[in-house]
């Protein structure tokens, strides 16, 4: 009789019986950002942002004295500078990025980029990230939106009310609205309701800002008077080349609470992914073990009304949480899913795709060793959040393939640094799933992705390993029509 492997040695084991060394191997996946960040280079390189950054910073505050963001992540220094390897975007010709300021509802000004490629047709569609809590800033998510425009989507990053450089504030009656943000919930729901309004915007549909929801009040005139000074953008500087009819949306903790609910809400919207993860289509989420998501109420009733589940959505997660802490025991297998299978017995197209080893920081890149996280993860969230969107934002039917693909069942990047030498990306505790239309209209139903389903495509139509930081960091081409001027304004170029 042929010599069983040893439970400490055989990961396979631990989705059925708890194994305290496993378990610690696999947690320590949740060092593998550290070996790249904690490099010589790289932290000469965060240092020099990090000290550009606050420069910047200054510069808007003295500029700009009105605004008040005394956010941890204001000055965008040290872990809140993001991944520093994609800051020279617009100097090295990788593609075109222009920041903007608007007014929200209640008055708080925010702050964000929108980002696109030079090459690429004259018409794209669009996708709006809505960052986390609890000091997250948009620079975290520049991995992703970058990615996103590689692959012609116009993207729109900005930092949610309390975050970041946005005002931590509204204005006069308004100034409890939203505040405080990671309690308040406001900023994550009508915030990435405002953002979709802005990013739609046009010269001949300038952006005005909705009715506040703690009083009714318009603080239309402080955008149109910043607008006035050159100070807020009238509408999206890029909306020559999007798209309005083809949006989607993206957004990470408290902020996958709130495109959860605002894409089943607005019927603008196509789809949605959610990292970290799929909440359900009311302002009461309780879809989240991190924080307590919920959204206060307003003087419009309407403003918060339950939304029935019409669009595709996928949720993304990974083994650990925040903080990242490891197992004691053994977790249920679908704990992380219970929302996607609504989303399923809805009969509505959705997935859960789940990182091995990976934590609730695998979506937001944070330069910091206190912030664990795994090695692979950024590059497996760009890669599904790509093809979710392609396949149904842009309706395009070869990206199927890709979300049905074997390849992070085999991935040679995840087993030459894994600590189980195993190439398999998805989790062993939680079933990542895909139940989806194919593209002649049969469905795809798998329930357990790391063990594999019939049907799943060993050739997705792309070549080698795939690294979101070799797609950011492409050639972008020579554009073929009139595309907007970028600009490097807020991204210290120090390579």
């Amino acid at each position: 009789m042929a010599a069983q492997p040893s439970p400490n040695q055989d990961p396979r084991y631990a989705a059925r019986h708890f194994n305290a060394q496993v378990e610690l191997t696999n947690f320590s996946i949740t060092l593998q950002r550290a070996a790249v960040t904690d490099r010589l280079s790289y932290q000469l390189l965060l240092r020099r942002i990090g000290l550009r950054n606050e420069a910047a910073s200054l510069q808007i505050q003295r500029r700009d004295p009105a605004r008040s963001y005394p956010d941890l992540c204001g000055n965008g220094m040290d872990g809140c500078a993001g991944d520093v390897r994609l800051y020279n975007w617009q100097s090295k010709h990788f593609g075109i990025v222009r920041p903007f300021l608007f007014t929200a509802r209640d008055g708080a000004t925010l702050s964000g980029h929108v980002w696109a490629t030079r090459r690429g047709p004259a018409k794209r569609p669009g996708v709006v990230i809505t960052n986390g809590s609890v000091q997250a800033d948009e620079q975290m998510y520049w991995y992703a939106a970058q990615a996103l425009a590689k692959d012609g989507y116009v993207v729109m990053t900005f930092d949610p009310q309390g975050q970041g450089q946005s005002d931590e504030r509204g204005q006069g009656k308004d100034a409890s609205e939203g505040f405080p943000a990671q309690t308040d919930g406001r900023p994550f729901y009508d915030g990435t309701e405002d953002a979709i309004d802005f990013f739609l915007s046009s010269p001949k549909h300038p952006y005005r800002p909705m009715p506040s929801c703690n009083s009714g009040t318009s603080h239309a005139a402080k955008q149109d008077q910043r607008v006035k000074a050159g100070l807020d953008a009238p509408y999206n500087p890029f909306w020559s080349i999007l798209d309005r009819h083809k949006l989607g949306i993206a957004g990470h903790s408290y902020g996958a609470q709130g495109v959860s609910y605002i894409a089943q809400w607005d019927r603008r919207v196509k789809a949605v992914v959610a990292w970290d993860n799929l909440g359900p289509p009311d302002v009461h989420g309780s879809g989240s073990q991190h924080v307590a998501l919920s959204e206060k109420g307003c003087v419009n009733p309407a403003d918060r009304r339950d939304a029935t589940i019409r669009v595709p959505g996928l949720g993304m997660s990974a083994d650990y949480g925040l903080p990242p802490a490891p197992n004691a025991s053994l977790p249920s297998p679908l704990a992380k899913s219970k929302e996607s299978l609504i989303y399923s017995r809805h009969h509505v197209d959705s997935g859960e795709i789940i990182i091995r080893g990976g934590s609730h920081l695998d979506f937001s890149y944070i330069p910091n060793d206190a912030f664990g996280a795994s090695l692979r993860g950024p590059d497996i969230v760009a890669w599904y959040t790509a093809a979710w969107f392609d396949y149904y934002v842009k309706g395009k039917k070869s990206a199927y393939r890709r979300l049905v693909t074997t390849r992070w069942q085999h991935d040679r990047a995840e087993r030459a640094i894994d600590p189980f030498h195993d190439g398999n990306a998805f989790s062993f505790y939680y079933r990542a799933r895909l139940r989806i239309h194919r593209p002649n209209g049969t469905v795809f139903d798998c329930e357990n992705l790391r063990r594999g389903c019939s049907g799943m495509a060993t050739h997705d139509g792309y070549r080698g390993a795939y690294s979101y930081l070799a797609v950011d960091r492409s050639r972008d081409g020579r554009a073929t029509h009139r595309v907007p001027k970028g600009t490097g304004l807020y991204l210290p170029d120090a390579h």
